[in-house]
């Protein structure tokens, strides 16, 4: 005999929808204030180890809930964090290439998250 399809799932899953769609800026502003608080030529680990985890949570999720792009583009910068975070010393120079393409993702996710291409600077730093 074929199950029912469960309504009540379907109903909670599109409120979970909407949940994380309304928590994008939110979210794409607490990357923002990171940022802002990130001192290249001496970062402070906890701040690093925030920014690592607040991009894979976004990588993690965001397909999930229909923002495909905004997920694989989180995932690019985490990759590129993770590789900073296993080096004993790192230039500021290469913390502010790093920085260089949060500030393209912010931008972009700012202006419209959900989009289903990557167009501003298209994080040159793959």
């Amino acid at each position: 005999m074929a199950t029912l399809i469960d309504q009540d799932f379907f109903a909670k899953l599109n409120a979970l929808n909407d949940k994380f769609a309304t928590s994008v800026l939110d979210t794409v502003a607490r990357l923002k204030d990171m940022r802002g608080r990130f001192d290249p030529s001496a970062p402070d680990a906890a701040l690093v180890g925030d920014l690592h985890q607040m991009l894979h949570t976004i990588a993690g999720s965001a397909a999930t809930f229909g923002f495909r792009v905004l997920g694989q583009q989180a995932r690019q910068l985490e990759q590129r964090l993770r590789v900073l975070m296993a080096f004993d010393a790192v230039s500021a120079a290469d913390w502010e290439n790093w920085m260089s393409g949060l500030d393209e993702y912010v931008a972009w996710a700012e202006t419209n998250p959900k989009a289903d291409q990557y167009i501003s600077g298209e994080l040159r730093h793959n």
